[in-house]
This record gives C-alpha cells, sequence and structure tokens, in this order.
C-alpha cells in the first residue's frame, strides 16, 4: 500500500490498512515523525508517486485534496495502476465551492441558498440582503486547506469577509471567486461514504470541532477534534435522509454527469430543529480529524473494502462492522495556530506507550536523530475509545496532557454538547 500525505489522517489510515492480513507493507509519501517506511517524496510530486506505486505494486490511497484536484487519480489510473480517491473531474465537489453548490442545485440536494461572486459589489448586496434575515457564510471557492469558510455574526463581519477575500487577497487565487450563502443553524454532523462510482457504503459518523478556541470562538481550523457517533444523525429517519437524499443522490448525480466518484465522499451536514438535514459543503476525500475516531471504531478489515471500491465491486462487499463504542480526538497544536505559529520544539511524553484503547496519530512532526519535533499547526492527535462519549473524551484529554512541547496548546471542551449517557445505545452493525 501506498498511502499519500502527511497528516494524522494518513497516519490513521496506514496504521488500520496495516492491520489487514493481506497488506504486506505501508509505504507513506511524505509521511511524518510518527509514520514508518516514509518515502521522500512530496504529495504534489504526481510523477514520482506514480513511478513509486509502479515500482513497488502498490495500490495508492490518496489522503489529502491538493493532489486530488491537480488530478492525481487520473494519471494513476492512465498508467494503469490501482488508486482510492475522485478524478480531478469529481474532485470538483471539495475543489470548487461554487461548483459544488451548483452541482447540488441543479440535483436536488439540500442546501442553504447561495450566490457565487468574483466581483465585491454585488457579494456585498447579497450579504445585505442575507443578513436580514439572519446569519451569513462568505466562503473561498478554491482549496484553503479547511480555513476558507468565514461564519459570521452579523453584517459588518460578513462584508469584511468578503473584502479580505476579493479586495485584499488574503486566500490568493482560492479566493478569487467566493460563495456567499445564508448561515444555517441546527447540529452539525460529518457524514462520509466510501463509493466506487456506483455504489456508497456509509462510515460511523462523526462530529469535528472547526475553531480554535473553546466555545466555538476564534477562526476556523483544519479541526481541533473530533469524536463519533455524532447523535445528529444517528436516528434513523435523519441518517435515512442523508444517505438516501445527499450521499447515493450525488453519487448517481455525478455518474450521469459523466465524472462518477470513487474514492471517500464526506457531506458536512446541517441538522435542523425538524431533523432535516441541508449539505453544508462536501469534500471529497476522509476528513481530518474526523478520520481519527472513524478508524479506532472499525471493526472490519478496510483495505478490502478500498481494494473493492478501486475494483468497481464495492456493491458485493457486506456491510461493514463498528464497535459499539464511542471514540473521541483531540488535537494538540502549536500556539498560534492557525495563524503563524510556534514549530521546532521537541515533543515530550511520546516515549511511554499510550493506555489501553488511546492511540497518538502524528500529523506536524519530524524525526530528527533519536528526537520527535513539532513541525506543523496541527501537531497530533490523540484518539480513544470509551463505553461512553464522556469516558473516550476523558481517556483522550489524559493522554494528551502526557504530551507536550514548548508552546503546545488544544481545546479544552472536544465533545461538549454530546450525548453524556453512558451506553449511549450504540449498535455493533453498519
Amino acid at each position: 500500500m501506498l498511502v499519500v500525505g502527511s497528516g494524522g489522517r494518513e497516519h490513521a489510515l496506514g496504521w488500520k490498512l496495516a492491520a489487514s492480513p493481506r497488506v504486506d507493507a505501508v509505504y507513506t509519501a511524505p509521511g511524518n515523525g510518527g509514520t514508518e517506511n516514509n518515502v521522500p517524496i512530496a504529495a504534489d510530486d504526481l510523477g514520482g508517486l506514480a513511478d513509486f506505486a509502479a515500482d513497488r505494486g502498490c495500490l495508492t490511497v490518496v489522503g489529502p485534496e491538493a493532489p486530488l484536484a491537480m488530478g492525481i487519480v487520473d494519471l494513476f489510473a492512465g498508467r494503469g495502476l490501482r488508486v482510492f480517491g475522485p478524478t480531478k473531474a469529481a474532485a470538483r465537489l471539495e475543489s470548487s465551492k461554487e461548483w459544488a453548490k451548483e452541482f447540488m442545485a441543479r440535483n436536488g440536494i439540500p442546501t442553504a441558498r447561495f450566490g457565487a461572486f468574483g466581483e465585491p459589489g454585488p457579494a456585498h448586496r447579497l450579504v445585505d440582503s442575507l443578513a436580514e434575515g439572519g446569519g451569513v457564510v462568505v466562503k473561498a471557492d478554491g482549496l484553503a486547506a479547511g480555513k476558507g469558510v468565514v461564519v459570521c455574526g452579523g453584517a459588518d463581519e460578513a462584508h469584511a469577509a468578503v473584502d479580505r477575500m476579493l479586495v485584499s487577497g488574503e486566500f490568493g487565487g482560492a479566493g478569487s471567486r467566493i460563495v456567499v450563502e445564508e448561515r444555517l443553524e441546527g447540529e452539525e454532523a460529518s457524514y462520509i461514504a466510501m463509493c466506487d462510482g456506483e455504489a456508497a457504503v456509509p462510515m460511523a459518523s462523526s462530529r469535528d470541532h472547526k475553531r480554535a478556541l473553546d466555545g466555538d470562538r476564534g477562526p476556523n481550523t483544519g479541526g481541533m477534534g473530533a469524536y463519533s457517533p455524532a447523535p445528529a444523525v444517528e436516528g434513523e429517519e435523519t441518517a435515512r435522509a442523508v444517505r438516501e437524499g445527499v450521499i447515493e443522490r450525488a453519487v448517481a448525480a455525478m455518474r450521469r454527469e459523466g465524472c462518477p466518484f470513487s474514492g471517500f465522499l464526506y457531506a458536512g451536514v446541517m441538522v435542523g430543529a425538524d431533523g432535516r438535514p441541508s449539505v453544508l459543503e462536501f469534500n471529497a476525500r476522509m476528513g481530518d480529524p474526523e478520520c481519527q475516531p472513524i478508524v479506532m471504531r472499525m471493526d472490519f478489515d478496510l483495505f478490502e473494502y478500498v481494494e473493492a471500491c478501486a475494483e468497481g465491486r464495492l456493491a458485493s462487499m457486506p456491510p461493514p462492522r463498528w464497535l459499539a463504542r464511542h471514540a473521541a480526538c483531540v488535537v494538540v497544536a502549536s500556539r498560534g495556530y492557525p495563524g503563524r505559529h510556534d514549530s521546532g520544539g521537541e515533543i515530550s511524553g511520546l516515549d511511554r506507550p499510550p493506555a489501553r484503547d488511546v492511540r497518538i496519530f502524528h500529523a506536524g512532526t519530524r524525526r530528527e536523530g533519536g528526537r520527535i519535533l513539532a513541525s506543523g499547526g496541527r501537531v497530533l492527535g490523540v484518539a480513544a475509545l470509551g463505553d461512553s462519549l464522556r469516558s473516550a473524551v476523558s481517556a483522550a484529554y489524559g493522554e494528551a496532557r502526557r504530551v507536550s512541547w514548548p508552546g503546545s496548546r488544544m481545546r479544552s471542551d472536544i465533545g461538549a454538547g454530546g450525548p453524556a449517557r453512558e451506553g449511549g445505545g450504540l449498535s455493533g452493525g453498519s
């Protein structure tokens, strides 16, 4: 196996893939300080990655969005290499917020009212119109590492966000066009499915915490923590509405429009007070940090499903099984993230094995001699299982407090608002 990427998602996927009795070795390119068999090939060196996969006979899993948007799957498929992920055309669901919103509108997938703009004037006018009825969200059209979404509390903040993107160019080319949409209210959840272009198999539900600071304050980040399952989409009616009205409808529409979707299809949804879901965004890959608690709950061979997707036979697979437990992930980041942040400090506490049912997934780390240094914004993801969300969160924080470096920080309220009752009424099935 070859896993492309260097974050906590890639560490978690590689860990689970390596557990398969059919996998001889997992290589990670370029990897991080916690992954093994690292290959010094950047995630955007598509030719170099293809050469490596061809030389080793790898089935490749693409983690991050950037190489997908560049067309890594098209290149690999053109060379006859097995790869798990969407084509460049299918990855537009994430690489262009404007394209994704228009796709949803023409295919009857529920989402917020919106407008797309390349000039500030019309965008400001829509802000004024939407602000009369509630909040506003301003999104950079292109890829911005999870930070190109500004959830605005009022018109002034939304106008400022429009100007930051279209006038000041804060997000570069990713913000040369923007989407302005109404702010939906309710409970968020991440609903992710494995797809092969025809069929879709749901993963365990999850919810992440995007804001940098406690109480969901501060700027958006790539994610400061996550937990699974997400109660908002665990009810039978809501789960069916997302599965049929969002995931299956999107997969069918992508196939009908000539760009079938294979890989992880991620729908970020908002569930209103009436239980009806609306799509906040699509991503064309597994979430990060949602991946970490999801893989902790997997009670099946992930490789078998990746291979089935890559070979177009997902419909023949049995429903995946899930541990009837909760899982949580706490992200330990560098001070200042998601803005200018510290890096380079040695991480202490990694020499001790983690507690039972706890895993430490590396993200922004690197090895230097016998030391592991913090080298990024999100540095570690500490994931744990528990018989309740409360116990999973407690175990994750217990381990997270044992690792540190100068300038490390984390939110203290991951899992807040989730189900606190013991047990949680989970089943072990799909």
